[in-house]
């Protein structure tokens, strides 16, 4: 384990390169084969990319952007970035063309790095957007021979790396894409060292160990704690072709892997896996599985628990041991199954403005139905009057980009407004019971602003009144977890226009509309209200009571 506490991410990025050096730092599954790189190797491609962006003029301070799936060249561009002085702007790569447009013509990067796979929509986002001035593709090889690569650059021996301050914005994390001000969270390089620091005193882990990463990389917890906090213990960390269930089963045992970073559908997903194959076997077999279940819970060694069901533990790679479980709340039910089988699980919570990580569980501390104690550096009180949780330290954001005031409603004398309604025991251990924000968040971790999808959809010449909620699915394996409800209200010329047909007229309608959001952002259930919507004194819609509503249905 390394405790070290640097003073930038330059010395972070000069020790690993020292004390690593050849040791494989990251590795991709591809048709060909594993394609590895040591953390030499990050560190000569940092330097190249560094000196690139300097030699075309980019000063302290001026957005590059990010659009490509996980991949192992994501580690030297965001170095490189580090290394010029530049500020990284990852892109969630489900978005669509229009939700991209709008967060970079807010943030107005120069240069767009891209994988093959994205190239065409970089193209595209470069004749629309003045600000973008140069496409370089991340790949070994480019699918435009037009656009050089990080592989075809070289560093110039005059480059100077530009140190900048803790309190300068290394990152700016895009919560919103479709609204008219997108919301871009000022991650600084303070808040990053805060967090590897913080995190990393959580899991001690042996430089042997190898971790698989199945988050994207675009995501604020992936970056932080699967990527950062993993590189900074030596850790190996792998990226899969595909998520696949037989693919990453493949991977577990291919590459042996020890801790992976999760959501809790795929904690879930192996839960339904093993079920699935129990259920085929002879009732002999499923009474034997039952008695060593219910043993488990009486048995306080993991590794003896793994020897117990080592037919199990043996399909998940025979050294898998451990993952850290966040971006959505777990099923206790999910958490409790997989604890039995010996894999220990290790919940956290967190929010892009803080970084994103507030607490964690240990070994140690390990609480069930609770989100772990604060991590170290970070302080955490309940408001007396709301129930709202407020979080300090130097993991709290620096702000929202050019938007202070909403920066100032979010962060007060140096307290972070989270929104969520929560409880903090005696003993310091953290628990979730509600959300003062609208946000929906669905089974895989990804969340949904109602504002967003509503702003799309009011564009509607066709309706009324719009109002977008969570839903809550029952029965089957995402049982609990929540999903986008449209309830619309059209306008009464449209019922006399279409009559009996108006429901699938309006639908279509949302539908078409939608298009124009990322598939996990779009309504899975239209509701075609014909009352308007209950409103409050100063006319605002009453979530609460539409939510009600769409569940009594």
């Amino acid at each position: 384990m390394n405790d070290k506490n640097y003073p930038n991410l330059l010395c972070f990025l000069e020790d690993k390169t020292q004390s690593m050096g050849n040791s494989i730092a990251l590795g991709l599954n591809t048709k060909v084969g594993w394609r590895e790189l040591t953390y030499k190797g990050i560190s000569i491609l940092s330097k190249n990319i560094a000196g690139y962006l300097i030699e075309l003029g980019l000063k302290k301070g001026d957005r590059v952007s990010i659009i490509s799936e996980s991949c192992v060249e994501w580690a030297p561009v965001l170095f490189g970035s580090v290394l010029a002085g530049t500020t990284l702007v990852p892109i969630d790569i489900k978005l669509t063309i229009y939700e991209m447009k709008s967060i970079l013509s807010n943030c107005e990067p120069k240069v767009l790095l891209v994988s093959n796979k994205f190239i065409e929509y970089a193209i595209k986002l470069k004749e629309e957007i003045k600000s973008i001035e140069e496409i370089i593709v991340i790949n070994e090889t480019s699918a435009h021979k037009e656009f050089k690569t990080i592989y075809e650059l070289e560093s110039s021996s005059r480059a100077i790396w530009r140190h900048r301050g803790l309190n300068k914005t290394g990152l700016i994390i895009y919560t919103s894409g479709t609204t008219g001000n997108p919301k871009g969270v000022e991650i600084t390089y303070k808040n990053m060292l805060s967090q590897v620091s913080g995190i990393s005193k959580c899991f001690p882990m042996e430089r042997d160990e190898k971790l698989l990463s199945i988050l994207p990389m675009n995501h604020l917890f992936e970056l932080s704690v699967g990527f950062l906090t993993f590189l900074n213990l030596g850790v190996t960390i792998y990226y899969p072709q595909n998520l696949k269930p037989e693919h990453i089963f493949y991977i577990l045992q291919e590459k042996q892997i020890s801790f992976m970073v999760v959501v809790p559908s795929f904690l879930k997903l192996i839960k339904t896996e093993i079920e699935s194959d129990l259920n085929k076997r002879s009732e002999l077999y499923k009474l034997f599985f039952k008695m060593k279940y219910t043993l488990a819970k009486y048995i306080p060694s993991y590794h003896l628990r793994r020897l117990l069901f080592r037919n199990i533990t043996k399909k998940l790679g025979g050294k898998f041991k451990g993952c850290i479980s966040g971006g959505a709340p777990l099923d206790l039910k999910v958490g409790e199954f997989i604890s039995r089988i010996g894999i220990h699980v290790y919940q956290g919570y967190g929010l892009s403005e803080a970084s994103p990580v507030v607490s964690m569980s240990t070994k140690k501390h390990n609480k069930k139905g609770y989100v772990g104690r604060a991590i170290d550096g970070v302080k955490i009180r309940i408001d007396k009057e709301t129930g709202e949780l407020m979080v300090q330290g130097d993991n709290v954001m620096k702000g929202y980009y050019n938007q202070p005031e909403l920066s100032a409603e979010v962060v007060e004398n140096g307290w972070l407004h989270t929104g969520d309604i929560a409880e903090i025991d005696s003993e310091g251990f953290l628990k979730i019971t509600g959300r003062i924000k609208n946000m929906i968040v669905l089974s895989g971790g990804k969340k949904v602003f109602p504002e967003e999808v509503e702003s799309v959809l009011e564009k509607s010449p066709m309706l009324q009144e719009v109002c977008v909620v969570g839903g809550i699915k029952k029965g089957g394996q995402k049982d609990g977890t929540e999903y986008v409800v449209a309830v619309v209200v059209p306008k009464q010329e449209v019922r006399e226009q279409n009559g009996e047909n108006t429901e699938k007229v309006v639908q279509a309608e949302v539908m078409k509309l939608s298009q124009q959001l990322a598939t996990y952002k779009r309504p899975s259930k239209i509701v075609v209200a014909k009352n308007p919507l209950p409103r409050t004194a100063t006319s605002k819609i009453k979530r609460k009571e539409v939510k009600a509503y769409i569940e009594k249905m």
